[in-house]
């Protein structure tokens, strides 16, 4: 049946995208001997590092608590009683979203901590842009569920108010995404401000259509 097939599709999702997070760690067994033992892990708007952990943190303990909070998240999807709902395809998008934050950051952290210094907030600002165009290519087709999408009381509550809701939202997002890409490009405002921007516009917007939606319309 589709659902078992769909079952089998993300238990070997699940599968994948924990060994992608954990991947970090073999890189930094490889190059053990050529990083610092005391590690790069945090940089300031300047591209500078202000912040240092062991290097047996960096490389081993650090994927891991990614690899925790990425599983208690397929936990919440399982027990979510819509799940059903939540097509592969989508369940595939929202599982490889800390795989690929893993990447990133091992990335930034590594190749920083080999000596090789580059502009972080470019990078990161490109990664964060195109994280928030594929979330809002895919928050349009999701279906009323517990877990992904706009969660909110009128949105569980009436399925036309869900479907605009994550329509809108959707826009929003590709919209952040671009001009997110495009303030790391020129360098207008530092990354944390325009990544706390894109939160709350992100946030804000749909819930106030969606209680817009539900006062004014009767969605």
């Amino acid at each position: 049946t589709d659902q078992m097939s769909n079952m089998k599709t993300n238990k070997k999702t699940l599968i994948l995208t924990s060994a992608v997070i954990l991947l970090p760690i073999l890189i930094g067994i490889l190059l053990w001997n050529k990083l610092p033992d005391s590690m790069a892990v945090h940089f300031n708007f300047d591209n500078e590092a202000d912040g240092y952990r062991e290097k047996w943190f960096a490389v081993i303990i650090a994927p891991f608590i990614l690899l925790a909070v990425h599983l208690i998240m397929a936990m919440i999807i399982a027990a979510d009683s819509r799940k059903k709902n939540i097509s592969s395809k989508v369940y595939r998008i929202n599982m490889w979203i800390l795989p690929s934050l893993s990447l990133a950051l091992t990335a930034v952290i590594y190749i920083y901590n080999l000596g090789i210094h580059f502009n972080i907030s470019l990078f990161l600002g490109i990664f964060l842009g195109i994280t928030y165009i594929i979330i809002g290519n895919y928050l349009p087709k999701t279906r009323q569920n517990y877990t992904i999408g706009c969660l909110l009381p009128w949105t569980y509550a009436n399925e036309e108010n869900w479907n605009k809701t994550n329509r809108l939202a959707g826009v929003i997002n590709i919209i952040i995404g671009i001009l997110v890409i495009i303030n790391a490009a020129i360098g207008m405002f530092d990354i944390f401000y325009s990544f706390l921007a894109a939160v709350l516009i992100g946030n804000l917007i749909p819930l106030g259509y969606s209680y817009f939606l539900h006062v004014k319309k009767g969605l």
